[in-house]
């Protein structure tokens, strides 16, 4: 992003004043709003805007080269997620890594997740589970390679689990839940050996579903999201370090005038 946006006091809005839209961006779909929405959640997400970072809504309509009005719209969208924060006379910032908060919504999907499977294990039947087993249940020739694809088709499996009960309460407080975890559960996929266990474990979930075993399918859902949620905390603090470290290299390989604006951190 090239280097750090920088910080105008000016350009926020005080906190009493501002408001969250009605309309999300999956509501806004295609509009200048929900591209830079999109864009912004990239460069968090790929650690282009780091933990920390401040930034000014002109800093983010100077660079993408559109009016502040879409920017703002886009950054209340973002902070409503989590994942900014506005402070009143010192701009955006992204918020920081709190891996007590994820940790917690990593438990409430276990409890979710269980609760789903132990309506599934009374009651489903083969049919039900079906479409699951189509994409889980097969050859490792046929393993999704692609870790972006594979992220969205795990999404797909426990929500899956979720929406087969028909309880579609729950099935918006797990999308909810989804939501807030995806800048680290994607991760999980950009290691082969996740990919093989996520195959593995997936078809065995279903299988002691379709068993009727109900204590063997909560265990294994409990372990295998557990084991994952190890995974992406290293691989995350492993992505944060590499990418400050980058940060710090570029930084000190630039040349810094009498008059340049100090860092935003």
């Amino acid at each position: 992003m090239d280097g750090r946006m920088k910080t105008a006091a000016s350009d926020v809005v005080e906190p009493a004043a501002a408001h969250t839209p009605e309309l999300g961006p999956a509501s806004s779909a295609g509009s200048l709003a929900a591209q830079i929405y999109a864009r912004l959640k990239a460069d968090i997400f790929d650690f282009r805007l780091l933990p920390g970072d401040r930034f000014s809504e002109s800093d983010v309509a100077t660079r993408m080269q559109v009016s502040r009005t879409p920017v703002r719209q886009a950054l209340f969208w973002l902070q409503r997620e989590g994942y900014v924060e506005v402070h009143f006379k010192s701009g955006w910032q992204v918020r920081g890594f709190d891996f007590k908060y994820f940790e917690d919504l990593y438990e409430i999907r276990i409890m979710m997740e269980s609760a789903a499977i132990a309506r599934l294990a009374k009651g489903a039947t083969f049919r039900a589970l079906m479409p699951l087993r189509e994409i889980w249940c097969v050859a490792p020739a046929q393993y999704e390679p692609e870790p972006a694809k594979l992220a969205s088709l795990d999404e797909a499996f426990h929500a899956g689990l979720i929406t087969a009960t028909g309880n579609l309460e729950m099935a918006r407080m797990h999308f909810d839940v989804t939501e807030r975890i995806r800048i680290i559960r994607r991760l999980d996929f950009t290691k082969a050996p996740r990919v093989l266990a996520t195959y593995e474990e997936h078809a065995a979930i279903l299988d002691a579903i379709q068993s009727r075993d109900l204590g063997l399918a909560q265990s294994r859902i409990e372990a295998h999201i557990q084991q994952s949620q190890s995974e992406v905390k290293q691989i995350t603090l492993h992505m944060l370090h590499s990418a400050r470290e980058r940060f710090d290299s570029l930084a000190r390989r630039e040349p810094v005038s009498d008059d340049s604006p100090a860092p935003s951190k």
